[in-house]
């Protein structure tokens, strides 16, 4: 069979974490090759279209998904599965709305706390549970320990420092971060491999922290992973040997890793990592949805010490990709090109992935985005000039009021004009809910992929607010069927409807989207 190996595209000049991507596609080559499959390589960036079209010229029979980051982020990388799930192609690994969630450390954290799942506390800039030293600053989207070192873990102070201490941390690494209790003690790593329908958990390995002096935070930071020639990268190794006495613990980890693979609903293969305390009770630090298969991490050792191939591995995640395309796909959450009450246009054509990488995203509110709001919403040829004047009204209501006009907004921009914006604001009488009031992209600019970035913008603020529900009105009108079929597609519900709203015969429809999992 033909195959791809997609992977973000990589740089010379980019760090060591980045380039380690390569070293997966070669693994995987030698691996593909040996099982009788020709292999091609794919790079991936923001510019999706070209990807798309390299796709379709030269249509694999499936695509072995190795995208870590878009963009110089975690935060975008579940696109790569968006768009292959748009092409109808058989991928590897985890779907885009479950990479997405385990991609966003606290949303993750919130979906193990609701299913009863162990998992320590946590705190973001604006809202968690009150924290006490020691406490660990993380970035909330990424992988590869980036941004972990000593520094990171705080040991003084006490609980209202944890919001100065988060910020502080997230403007010294230019990404988003949260807090979370630190628990000292052991640390474990369970990679698990798709066999069948139930996975097969692979032998539990502990980083081995004794060389550490006691001082020393006990932590798998960057440059235990990264940095040659340290300390850290010398002396964190792997073991997977355990007195009897440790047996106990180790069927709870595999227990709570089974846990997680359902719980996510996690494909092919993962990787779940561990802290556990002095009382010997285990604490699930994050889920590892496509975790690095170079042949010197830590799922590479795993299947050694189970003395599995590689290739019978790689086998194994091929057979579960081709399972996964055959069944129901799990979808990423609302996203849309324009205006919520957009209706079905027979003419109009399909949305491409043009390049949304010169766009920047603002959050501030400027006097002459009235006027920009104004020439976004008429564009559309959709609304009426007093819905067009309630838009404009909104953005006037914040400058006049800020914060506490209720209303939020996020504006798309390129080369210094505003293409696009969504604005939102939480629903004042719910505890987790909130209200996606406008979101639209200006006419000729749609298509680009930008009401999907506002909207991830959007979902990424109620999260780390600590909202959960998202509000959606559109038409019922029968020339919105695909508007509505497209929400329905996207996991959102349909709750509610008012008849004749909009005008006789125009009823509204009420959807809600869950952006974190509730109690």
């Amino acid at each position: 069979m033909r195959i791809a190996i997609l992977h973000n595209a990589v740089a010379d000049a980019d760090s060591a974490a980045d380039r380690d991507v390569l070293v997966q596609v070669e693994a995987l080559e030698q691996a593909l090759r040996m099982l009788g499959h020709s292999v091609r390589r794919v790079a991936c960036t923001l510019n999706l279209e070209v990807v798309e079209e390299s796709l379709t010229r030269d249509r694999p029979a499936a695509v072995f998904n190795l995208v870590e980051s878009l963009g110089g982020s975690d935060r975008l990388a579940h696109l790569a599965a968006v768009l292959l799930d748009d092409l109808d192609l058989p991928y590897t690994g985890t779907c885009a709305s479950s990479l997405h969630l385990t991609n966003n450390k606290p949303a993750a954290k919130e979906r193990l706390r609701s299913a009863g799942l162990p998992t320590a506390d946590w705190a973001t800039a604006t809202t968690g549970a009150p924290l006490h030293p020691p406490y660990i600053i993380k970035a909330i989207w990424e992988h590869a320990s980036v941004g972990l070192d000593d520094h990171a873990v705080i040991r003084s102070g006490d609980g209202s420092t944890v919001s100065e201490q988060i910020e502080s941390r997230s403007r010294q690494l230019g990404r988003p971060c949260f807090a979370e209790q630190f628990v000292e003690g052991r640390e474990f790593n369970l990679s698990l491999l798709a066999n069948g329908t139930t996975p097969h958990v692979l032998p539990p390995a502990e980083i081995d922290f004794s060389a550490f002096p006691k001082e020393k935070p006990r932590i798998v930071g960057y440059s235990a992973k990264w940095n040659e020639r340290t300390f850290e990268f010398d002396n964190t190794p792997r073991k997977f040997d355990f007195p009897p006495a440790d047996a106990p613990l180790l069927d709870t980890l595999r227990g709570l890793a089974l846990d997680c693979w359902r719980l996510f609903d996690l494909r092919g293969y993962a990787r779940v990592d561990f802290r556990v305390d002095a009382k010997g009770r285990p604490w699930i630090l994050e889920i590892n949805a496509n975790p690095c298969l170079s042949p010197d991490a830590g799922f590479a050792a795993a299947l050694a010490r189970a003395k599995l191939p590689f290739e019978r591995a790689v086998e194994w995640i091929l057979e579960d990709a081709f399972k996964a395309s055959n069944s129901v796909q799990c979808v990423v959450p609302a996203i849309t090109n324009s205006v919520s009450r957009m209706p079905d246009r027979s003419s109009a054509k399909k949305p491409s992935t043009k390049s949304i990488s010169t766009t920047k995203l603002r959050t501030t509110v400027l006097p002459t985005d009235t006027a920009a709001v104004r020439q976004i919403i008429e564009s559309t040829g959709l609304f009426r000039p007093g819905e067009i004047d309630v838009a404009v009204e909104l953005v006037q209501a914040f400058l006049d009021k800020g914060p506490a006009s209720g209303y939020e907004f996020v504006f798309a921009e390129q080369k210094g004009q505003v293409v696009g914006y969504a604005c939102f604001g939480r629903n004042a009488l719910t505890v987790h809910g909130w209200d996606l009031y406008w979101i639209a992209v200006e006419q000729s600019h749609q298509g680009q992929g930008l009401g999907r970035l506002l909207l991830e913008h959007v979902h990424d603020h109620v999260a780390r607010a600590g909202g959960g529900r998202v509000y959606i009105e559109t038409s019922q009108r029968a020339d919105y069927q695909a508007t509505r079929g497209f929400y329905e597609r996207c996991g959102y519900k349909l709750e509610a409807a008012l008849p004749d709203f909009y005008a006789p015969g125009d009823s509204k429809a009420i959807y809600v989207g869950q952006v974190c999992n509730l109690p």
